[in-house]
């Protein structure tokens, strides 16, 4: 999540949920969530990006243990570019998904699989648990891959842009709990990436969250769509960051980011006009 969207969050709510259309599962009752599920089976869509068959790569400690960070690709890379989508919601967000509020972008998920679009996917646990059918698809379809956002998208380190802030003692808590809630949802493609709330860390948090084993994951660029509402000037600001090797941040929630669709329908066919390849996180790591 970029400076903007956590503001953002402060101000009106955190950026939330990616994925097929789903009623939340605060506002159905059980038996309507399985049917829901059944409806919405992964889609079985051709790809360019085959199913991974081995341990993705991570990055071994820094000094002192501490977890690494990826932030791009190397410098000298091919013209590759990695783009990520941060589906963020927090613990309080519930009653809005309740009450009606779309923390989906069936849109933009469907775009990408149409355009044959890699991608990875920053999941928070409480989404997962709040959309477990649209988690499950994404983390069924081999184009996509999910990485951990944190459970609650609690602070890690503080100040953080007004997000409450948790105690070192409960990062890995945290970390565990939300790979739990993927994969409950029956999502496979899980990768042990961890992206921070708010992109706020310290050298406390990177060593607590050592012991999990993940590889920290932040950005290069970032594409300015939380609550932007002119997808040309979000198009526009991707396209002049964008360099062989770098690594986007975006978002996919109709309340929130909702031009990201538009946004990337423009950057796609430009990017591949330059000859830029689209890969994931994890094929962009793996050098």
């Amino acid at each position: 999540m970029t400076t903007a969207t956590v503001l953002g969050a402060v101000l009106g709510g955190g950026l939330v949920g990616c994925g097929n259309a789903e009623v939340p599962r605060s506002a159905r009752p059980a038996a309507a969530d399985s049917a829901s599920a059944a409806a919405h089976a992964p889609v079985r869509t051709p790809s360019s990006a085959p199913p991974a068959t081995k341990r993705p790569p991570t990055l071994a400690p820094g000094p002192d243990g501490l977890t690494s960070v990826f932030k791009r690709g190397p410098q000298h890379a091919e013209k590759v570019v990695a783009f990520t989508f941060d589906a963020d919601m927090t613990a309080d967000e519930g009653p809005r998904a309740a009450a009606g509020e779309h923390f989906d972008n069936p849109e933009l998920i469907a775009l990408l699989r149409r355009l044959k679009v890699p991608a990875t996917v920053f999941m928070t646990g409480r989404w997962a648990e709040e959309y477990p059918s649209q988690a499950r698809s994404i983390g069924t379809d081999p184009l996509f891959e999910i990485g951990n956002h944190s459970y609650s998208h609690y602070a890690f380190t503080s100040p953080c842009y007004g997000l409450p802030t948790m105690g070192t003692d409960e990062i890995r808590g945290e970390v565990e709990r939300t790979f739990g809630a993927i994969r409950k949802t029956g999502a496979r493609n899980v990768v042990p990436y961890f992206r921070f709330p708010g992109g706020c860390y310290d050298n406390a948090s990177l060593r607590a969250l050592a012991p999990e084993k993940v590889t920290a994951v932040q950005w290069d660029v970032v594409s300015g769509d939380a609550f932007a509402t002119d997808a040309d000037a979000v198009a526009e600001q991707v396209l002049a960051g964008v360099k062989p090797g770098s690594l986007v941040v975006m978002h996919c929630t109709r309340s929130a980011a909702p031009v990201t669709d538009q946004a990337v329908g423009r950057v796609v066919p430009e990017l591949r006009k330059r000859g830029y390849r689209f890969v994931k996180v994890s094929e962009l790591m793996a050098g």
